[in-house]
């Protein structure tokens, strides 16, 4: 089986040996009486993944080159920008076998965690890059318009201060009307059958009321 590594759509020239992906839960435990430990279940965290890559300051005829030979400095500059320039960007590991039948890919959007590079005697002139990349997920913020008008906790708008409340008895004043009783308690003088529906024991025609009666406003 084979395998072919592109960050950022570079292929890396020699896929390493060992690629690991970590798949992270963010679950809790909590203690609650009577019940012992419990696992509060949460949205799986961001995946991860690590692995080492050979550099190689050689062609060698196992490495992979699209367009042509680039040395290991190539590859530095490379890895080195994705980190630095704090990029967001595409991990992709295609498997296939032998014959080229694909076997499945692991594509991931990323970003660079961690990046060390390493200069071992024990690997002649080539280098090698030790490599930590960790999920991207899109996030965005949502914004509200809040007007200035309280709501109630029903969802209603909250009397205003200068708005006598309702569920009370209103004493009528020389001058008054119905349609003026109405405009004061629900903002609208239209509303004035709510006064006569509840006051149609005391009060025969809505456009005759005396001072002194007393009202009940629903």
């Amino acid at each position: 089986m084979a395998y072919d590594l592109y960050m950022k759509g570079v292929l890396m020239p020699v896929t390493p040996a060992k690629v690991q992906l970590k798949y992270k839960s963010q679950n809790k435990t909590a203690n609650l009486i009577n019940e012992g430990e419990v696992n509060i279940i949460k949205p799986s965290g961001l995946e991860e993944v690590a692995f080492d890559l050979l550099l190689p300051n050689q062609k060698y005829p196992f490495a992979n080159y699209n367009g042509g030979y680039r040395g290991a400095a190539y590859y530095v500059s490379f890895l080195r920008g994705l980190r630095d320039d704090g990029s967001v960007f595409q991990f992709i590991l295609a498997r296939h076998m032998p014959t080229g039948n694909n076997i499945g890919n692991t594509n991931i959007t990323v970003t660079m965690e961690d990046l060390t590079i390493t200069d071992d005697a024990k690997e002649g002139f080539d280098l090698k890059a030790s490599v930590k990349l960790k999920q991207y997920r899109t996030y965005g913020t949502k914004t509200f318009t809040i007007s200035n008008q309280s709501m109630t906790a029903d969802g209603q708008r909250a009397p205003s201060a200068d708005q006598p409340q309702t569920g009370r008895t209103y004493t009528v004043q020389k001058g008054d009307c119905l349609w003026k009783i109405a405009q004061q308690y629900y903002g609208k003088g239209s509303d004035l059958t709510k006064i006569y529906d509840a006051n149609s024991d005391q009060i025969s025609n809505p456009n005759l009321i005396y001072p002194g009666q007393v009202l009940y406003i629903p």
